[in-house]
């Protein structure tokens, strides 16, 4: 953002305040000046230049041999610009003098064998402009000779500022002469709209209508009739030209100059070529074709907000205008166009059809609602005086929800607590009252002020805080002679996350990120789901319930693409409702932090040895097991299967530990996965971290490997099929003897040859004893006697060999 110095001094008086402290000062309150730019350095030694004479070049067909006088002396150069000629007054600039396009000294050069002393100079080459096509031409009225800094005005600082996106005020003249007056506590100058409307009544001619009032809260216009369009007056060409636009006539000047002033895009309709004299603010329900100012046709979806009159679109909202409704050189009434736009629709629209202009980054960030008016009457005026036009009476003003100033309570104390220093409440309040801040409300305590609409950015008190501490001075805030430091146990916050992280990865996991703003129909799918209040676009208006919509939305797209074979992890907050009732505090939803595992695909390929091995919930269940290991958690937590009735999964799989829930997965329906384009199955868990770092996992300790042989025994028998492993098992660990340690079912048959109802279990039985080395017999006798038990017990009968 380039601002003008000569430009300020309209709007607050800056003499005896060095340039240096004004560039230093501004930097340091958030404005960025990344540059000074000082005309009078930079244009020192251009002079004004007459073409005595043009002949053309000997040796060359394109180029032309000039004489140009500088006042006392004649000097030839060499031109290549087709539109020089005698007789014209020139920027002539002599040997030794630095050109500021390209930063390169004119020295005396040789082109095509005839010699060259001095260079006639473009706007571009002066860094006045854009305009590359030809010389600069001067009016007759100045002088040869003249320094060029003062035939042009090119007397002037200009300051290259950064604004940032939250401040949208500064990219203006008057918003940066707000901060300066509260920087160095002078008097801010606005611009008197006083105006003589000697036209008839604005209704009679046009009216507006919004038919989008989400995307267009307000529209603004004011009417000039009997305008003459000429070029813009020299004082306005040269404040457009020192900030780096081109001057074209006196009505796009004025709104230029309006919109480089106030910070609100303007632009002017061809009154006479509005059909039905309306304007009708509506969004597209199709798709169409619209060929802007720069005759180029832009392609437009849907949902763009677009301005129309009563037949035709003409301007694309917030963007550019339209061919159709220019003002050219016959255009005698006008009506100005002052409204705002929602952001949202603005960015959306300059994003898709590829075009960004200097209303649509305004607009784009956030203007002011409740200076619309203002700025069309403004920019009524200065078109009325420099075209001879009329005001017509009145303002058309469609603003049906009006845009109300936020309140801020500020405490003082919390202040001084802040800031780390006391700051006198005097200041405090000269410093709102400077930024414009209305108060309220006042006491010994705190204040309540009425934040303007021009300053969207704050909301809280620690903006109005953050907001004394800039226009203060960071560099007031008092040094501390002592620092204390701490030597407490430092917490690694992040560390169990990285831990979790590598573990995921050394499982064959691929970690994935994705955003945590999903569309209502995503959220829905998972829980209950919580709206953001100014959402970037539907598609990012709800907070996520659960990671399983992005990873699907993942694997679709990587499936899309031809990568079918999945494992992926990711790690990430989820925000649930506690209730169905709206959000009014961090109190009514929860935040998780969660990790999902997903495999899809296959575990194997078809080899010429081995078929296609499709994944499947075991193999996702192993990799968790794992997991838990690597935490010492293996046989920690309790597993649960449930089948049917769940929204989402065929199956469902639950850990819990001492009754909660600690994360749950399972196979996706196949509705589910139809939702998102996925044809072949999708297994996941989702583990809740905090809760999971919460388990006590076991305690690692040395144990003493056995110093003495164990004896491994098996047998094998038919029971009923109405009985149970576990009763089995469970019945053979009472009865053995205090030797045997382990009892492991390891073969389960089911065969017509053994019976109706009948099946075999085969079981696995280790001995051994810690202090001694087993006999044969006594393990032998202990093994037979279960077998006795068993056969009387279940009505079984031992399998032969």
């Amino acid at each position: 953002m380039k601002i003008s110095l000569n430009w300020l001094k309209d709007y607050i008086d800056l003499s005896g305040i060095a340039v240096s402290e004004i560039a230093d000062k501004l930097t340091m309150s958030g404005l960025e000046v990344e540059d000074v730019i000082n005309q009078n350095e930079i244009y020192k030694d251009f002079i004004v230049g007459y073409v005595k004479e043009k002949k053309k070049h000997p040796n060359a067909d394109k180029l032309s041999l000039c004489t140009v006088s500088a006042g006392k002396d004649d000097y030839q150069v060499i031109c290549g610009a087709p539109n020089v000629a005698a007789e014209q007054k020139v920027v002539f600039a002599p040997i030794g003098t630095i050109i500021p396009k390209g930063n390169f000294k004119i020295g005396k050069a040789k082109i095509r064998g005839v010699e060259s002393f001095g260079m006639i100079c473009s706007e571009a080459e002066l860094e006045l402009s854009e305009d590359h096509s030809g010389i600069m031409v001067l009016t007759d009225g100045v002088k040869e000779g003249t320094p060029i800094t003062e035939a042009l005005n090119l007397n002037d600082v200009i300051f290259e500022i950064g604004i940032t996106p939250n401040r949208p005020d500064a990219l203006s003249h008057i918003g940066v002469a707000r901060d300066l007056a509260a920087i160095f506590s002078l008097e801010l100058k606005i611009p008197s709209i006083e105006i003589k409307e000697e036209a008839e009544d604005v209704s009679k001619y046009a009216k507006v209508e919004i038919i989008d009032k989400i995307n267009c809260p307000r529209y603004s216009s004011k009417i000039v009739t009997g305008v003459t369009i000429n070029d813009s007056p020299e004082w306005l060409k040269t404040r457009l030209k020192n900030i780096g636009l081109r001057p074209i006539n006196n009505v796009v000047d004025v709104s230029n100059y309006v919109m480089y002033e106030t910070g609100q895009p303007l632009h002017a309709f061809d009154l006479d070529n509005l059909n039905g004299k309306k304007i009708v603010v509506q969004s597209t329900t199709k798709e169409t074709a619209f060929v802007t100012l720069d005759s180029k046709e832009r392609k437009l979806p849907a949902e763009t907000l677009m301005i129309c009159d009563a037949e035709k679109d003409v301007a694309i909202a917030g963007v550019m205008g339209g061919e159709n409704s220019e003002v050219g050189n016959e255009t005698k009434n006008i009506l100005i166009e002052s409204a705002y736009f929602n952001p949202s629709s603005v960015r959306k629209t300059s994003k898709i059809i590829g075009l960004s202009t200097e209303a649509s980054y305004r607009f784009e960030r956030g203007i002011d609602p409740n200076s619309t008016d203002f700025s069309a009457k403004r920019a009524a005026k200065l078109i009325s005086e420099l075209s001879g036009g009329k005001i017509a009476k009145g303002i058309i003003d469609a603003y049906p929800d009006k845009i109300e100033r936020t309140e801020v309570r500020i405490r003082f104390a919390r202040v001084n607590k802040i800031l780390g220093f006391e700051i006198s409440k005097d200041t405090i309040l000269e410093v709102l009252k400077k930024l414009g801040m209305k108060t309220i409300f006042e006491s010994e305590e705190e204040l309540h002020v009425s934040v303007p609409t021009f300053r969207p950015d704050i909301e809280r008190e620690i903006d109005l805080i953050e907001e004394i501490a800039r226009i203060n001075g960071y560099d007031n805030i008092p040094t501390q002679d002592k620092i204390s430091i701490t030597l407490d146990e430092k917490i690694d916050e992040a560390g169990p996350i990285d831990k979790i992280r590598d573990i995921s990865l050394s499982l064959g996991f691929f970690e994935i990120i994705n955003n945590p703003l999903q569309s209502e129909k995503l959220s829905l799918l998972t829980g209950n789901p919580i709206k953001i209040l100014n959402p970037q676009s539907l598609d990012m208006a709800f907070l996520r319930t659960s990671l399983i919509p992005g990873g699907l939305e993942t694997i679709s797209r990587n499936i899309k693409v031809g990568e079918k074979n999945l494992s992926l992890f990711e790690i990430g907050h989820v925000f649930n409702k506690k209730e169905n009732n709206e959000i009014k505090s961090f109190d009514d939803f929860s935040e998780d932090n969660k990790i999902i595992f997903l495999i899809s695909g296959l575990t194997s390929k078809k080899e010429w040895n081995q078929p296609e091995i499709e994944v499947n919930f075991y193999d996702l269940k192993g990799k968790l097991n794992q997991f838990e290991y690597n935490f010492l958690l293996d046989n920690v937590l309790n597993d649960s299967y449930y089948h049917g009735g769940d929204r989402i999964f065929d199956y469902k799989y639950v850990k819990s530990y001492k009754n909660t829930v600690i994360g749950s997965g399972g196979k996706l329906k196949k509705e589910v996965l139809k939702q998102f384009d996925i044809e072949q199955d999708v297994f996941c868990f989702e583990y809740n971290i905090e809760l999971l770092k919460q388990i006590p996992g076991k305690v690692k300790a040395f144990k003493e490997p056995n110093k003495f042989p164990k004896v491994y025994r098996d047998f094998a028998f038919i029971f009923d099929k109405k009985v149970k492993y576990s009763d089995v098992r469970m019945f053979i660990k009472e009865k053995g003897a205090e030797i045997l340690k382990s009892v492991e079912i390891f073969d389960l048959f089911e065969s017509e040859k053994l019976g109706e109802d009948k099946k075999s279990m085969a079981f696995s039985l280790e001995y051994y004893s810690n202090e001694r080395t087993l006999t044969e017999e006594e393990v032998e006798k202990d093994f037979t006697d279960l077998i006795s038990q068993i056969e009387k017990k279940f009505d079984a009968s031992l399998r032969g060999n």
